[in-house]
């Protein structure tokens, strides 16, 4: 299904969050996550089911000084 990543258009098999994450690349567990404006938290990535054309958001901490 396509979905919208970080307002960039993407292809993924996966039909949860997390699945989608890990597909994406996104390895980390300290990332947040939005679905289509609502915070999705990490305990509730594997259950968050994914449709055609939502839009995901996956911010990462930012390091430096």
């Amino acid at each position: 299904m396509q979905i919208i990543v970080n307002a960039k258009p993407h292809e993924v098999a996966g039909g949860t969050v997390e699945a989608a994450l890990q597909e994406l690349g996104f390895a980390s567990p300290a990332v947040a996550t939005a679905l289509n404006g609502s915070f999705v938290a990490r305990s509730q990535r594997a259950v968050t089911q994914l449709a055609e054309g939502d839009q995901l958001e996956v911010l990462a901490p930012m390091q430096g000084g």
